[in-house]
């Protein structure tokens, strides 16, 4: 059975998935002008070499007229006395994550994400869906694009106490979250895989700041989406789990455990940019799996 296997000891972000599919993808180059030809304004794609610890990989970037979105964690002693202190582990997604689903102003990611600050205008689920509708894209993939913004609005206002129709995104993580979410529904067609197995969630820990103030990590609505998965926190402080990448695991695993017994044929790293201890990348392998 031809199986994937993703690997999130590091956690999981929309760009460090992207990436890690992207390095299975025999065409890595023409994905990439796809995706650039979507149409999304002012939106670019591009794949960086990248390390960590001594491992090479792939960075996944997107960029809105130039810019990527970061997010902060935050060091706890600093809480303690008063003072927030925005403590760069990710530069989202951890990936340094820039590209993340913010509602409310909720994260400004960074694992792998971007570096968009103070921004007052939103997004409704209804806008985001326009979106993603009017992009050159197969119907499948536009379904499961939505069915991940979905899982994210529907935390959020779990976490928030409303309705779905009244969460909005902010404006600034619009497009470069659709980019990811997108990018990684449409690699995750091409690669054409039958099943989908992902290990124990690497969530982190400590505290991570958004526009509401001091979260824990995991995140409200990360821990949410993540009901019923095997996740696990550590000694690494920071936010290793994004809420659009907890939404996109949850999305297209079709089991979640160990590595099975399989054949692996290609492997595909996708980086994020800050450093840690240990590795900060989730890897792709692909295969067939032995029953």
């Amino acid at each position: 059975m031809r199986t994937l296997y993703l690997e999130c000891n590091m956690g999981a972000a929309g760009d460090m998935l992207a990436a890690a599919l992207l390095e299975l993808h025999p065409e890595p180059e023409a994905v990439l002008e796809r995706l650039n030809d979507l149409g999304l304004p002012g939106v670019s794609f591009q794949k960086e070499r990248a390390a960590s610890c001594g491992i090479t990989g792939t960075h996944f970037s997107v960029r809105v007229n130039g810019v990527e979105e970061e997010s902060h964690d935050v060091e706890m002693r600093h809480v303690q006395e008063g003072h927030p202190h925005h403590h760069e582990d990710h530069v989202h997604e951890h990936g340094e994550h820039h590209h993340e689903a913010h509602v409310y102003g909720e994260h400004h990611h960074i694992h792998g994400e971007h570096h968009h600050k103070e921004h007052h205008h939103h997004t409704s689920l209804h806008d985001i869906c326009h979106i993603i509708d009017e992009l050159e894209l197969p119907e499948d993939v536009k379904e499961n694009a939505r069915a991940v913004y979905l899982r994210i609005a529907e935390a959020e206002g779990h976490v928030h106490g409303c309705k779905v129709e009244e969460i909005h995104f902010h404006e600034v993580g619009t497009l470069d979250a659709v980019a990811d979410v997108v990018s990684v529904c449409l690699l995750m067609q091409e690669l054409a895989v039958e099943q989908v197995i992902v290990s124990p969630v690497h969530v982190g820990s400590g505290r991570v700041r958004c526009a509401h103030g001091i979260l824990p990590v995991p995140a409200p609505a990360t821990a949410y989406i993540l009901q019923g998965v095997p996740i696990y926190g550590g000694q690494i402080k920071g936010e290793l789990c994004t809420p659009t990448g907890a939404a996109l695991i949850r999305q297209f695993a079709d089991e979640f455990g160990n590595l099975p017994l399989m054949k692996v044929e290609k492997i595909g790293y996708g980086m994020g940019r800050k450093e840690f201890p240990a590795a900060n990348c989730v890897r792709a392998m692909l295969g067939e799996r032995i029953s």
